[in-house]
């Protein structure tokens, strides 16, 4: 054998760092690499016993099979404080809970609004007063009632919500109605054009959707999903074929409902390419519930940031929130925008990816790479290194790039630990001030260490 290796030709196989097989490279010596990463730091120990636990397959398994064989539709348009039980003074925002002292800057510029569009203030200084002392105000985690919202989330009393049911569990989510894209409450605008487009939310979009589907029945949004990712869609931030989609199965029932504003609802509609994302994010926060109460399961049911902190929950530890800070996305910015001007990643949103979606789905739609940066080869990455960290590919939502697998579903934490692999976040950036509205989008990376502490926790649990 010492023979050999001295006189025969080398047979190099390189782990880990690039130095040693760049230079090999360069003199021209045959090799094979191997992708390698060591563990996320601090995680060996409670990997080592989260690995061992009997439950853990036989978990993980009965968790991912109920997120993919949920069957999501959409069943009706209701108000909040109808559906959600919402009081004078109450609000739900994204990801884990927070306080207004901790609030970053579209947070607390959305719960402005919010205040101003209950008229619980007269202006935007007097709801600041209000929020601050807490006086007859009730914060809580979207998360915590069913209930997802996109950037800052916050959804007060009056507005309006998309009612999503689960026809093979029985769960149901709910999600607000999409005002659009710029200056918009989730970006924690409150001008008087962004109160004015929530009062004619309230008092025209939401009841003719509500009539609307009370003509056409449910709407199967699996189907409507799994379509539009073979059109392009990856469903976080590019949703203009399902909105396409969702415009043709609803328009006709539209019409019929109220002749005289069938008109302004669908040009709103038609002019909110990503309308569709706040039916998606229900129906994906619907499917990832279906998964939640397994013991022993390491499957992770949300992931969720408030602009400070970004959260993620497990399936077989309750809804105890394992959080780090957010971090800012890196990407592309609109008008004179840079990445001074951006906040800390924010919103209920990657709720799609926690079903494998969003950046999850990127290789599906190679065109999102002119929306938050990179070429299409690094979709196609993205997509393809989410195999390492997910348990299933999904049945139904099938990439026809990749010869039509499915997406990479159902976040393992242990596989995360292991591979050293975050997962991949597509997302919009809000403005750092209050007010400011959309800056740009890009791609963001959550905080290792909710992930340890997830599964620090599981080796307890």
């Amino acid at each position: 054998m010492t023979l050999s290796m001295l006189y025969g030709e080398p047979r190099v196989i390189t782990v880990g760092a690039q130095v040693l097989g760049e230079a090999l490279d360069r003199q021209a010596v045959p090799r094979r690499e191997v992708d390698w990463r060591p563990p996320l730091p601090g995680a060996s120990a409670a990997l080592a016993r989260v690995l061992a636990d009997p439950r853990r397959e036989s978990a993980n398994a009965t968790a991912v099979g109920r997120m993919l064989s949920a069957r999501p539709m959409l069943t009706g348009v209701r108000p909040a404080r109808e559906v959600l039980g919402l009081g004078a003074g109450e609000f739900f925002h994204a990801g884990p809970p927070i306080t207004w002292e901790r609030a970053s800057g579209p947070m607390r510029g959305a719960l402005t609004g919010a205040m101003l569009f209950e008229g619980l203030a007269a202006t935007p200084e007097e709801a600041e007063e209000r929020l601050a002392s807490g006086a007859g105000i009730t914060l809580d985690s979207c998360h915590h009632h069913r209930t997802v919202g996109p950037m800052a989330g916050v959804v007060s009393p009056s507005m309006w919500m998309l009612e999503v049911a689960d026809a093979e569990h029985g769960g149901t989510a709910y999600c607000s109605l999409n005002e659009g894209l710029g200056k918009v409450l989730r970006y924690g605008a409150y001008g008087p054009e962004v109160i004015e487009r929530l009062r004619w939310m309230g008092e025209v979009l939401g009841p003719v959707l509500a009539a609307a589907l009370e003509r056409c029945g449910p709407l199967d949004l699996r189907t409507l999903i799994a379509q539009a990712l073979q059109m392009g869609d990856e469903l976080h931030n590019r949703n203009r074929a399902a909105t396409s989609l969702l415009v043709r199965e609803i328009a006709p029932a539209i019409v019929e409902a109220a002749p005289d504003r069938a008109a302004e609802v669908l040009r709103f509609i038609n002019g909110n390419d990503h309308f569709f994302l706040n039916a998606g994010m229900a129906a994906a926060k619907v499917s990832a519930d279906a998964a939640r109460g397994v013991p022993g399961s390491s499957l992770v049911v949300a992931m969720a940031r408030n602009g400070t902190d970004f959260g993620i929950q497990v399936s077989g530890l309750g809804d105890r929130w394992f959080t780090g800070p957010a971090g800012v996305p890196d990407g592309l910015y609109l008008g004179g925008y840079g990445p001074d001007d951006a906040n800390p990643d924010i919103g209920d949103s990657t709720i799609t990816e926690t079903a494998g979606l969003g950046g999850f789905a990127m290789a599906a739609a190679p065109a999102i790479v002119r929306f938050v940066g990179g070429e299409v080869s690094d979709a196609v990455a993205a997509t393809t290194s989410m195999y390492e960290i997910t348990l299933a590919e999904h049945p139904a939502y099938q990439i026809p790039g990749l010869g039509f697998r499915g997406t990479p579903a159902g976040i393992d934490v242990a596989l995360v630990a292991r591979t050293g692999l975050l997962p991949v976040v597509n997302t919009g950036i809000a403005g750092r001030i209050a007010g400011t509205g959309q800056v740009g989008a890009g791609l963001v990376s959550p905080p290792s260490g909710a992930f340890t502490a997830a599964l620090d926790a599981l080796c307890d649990a």
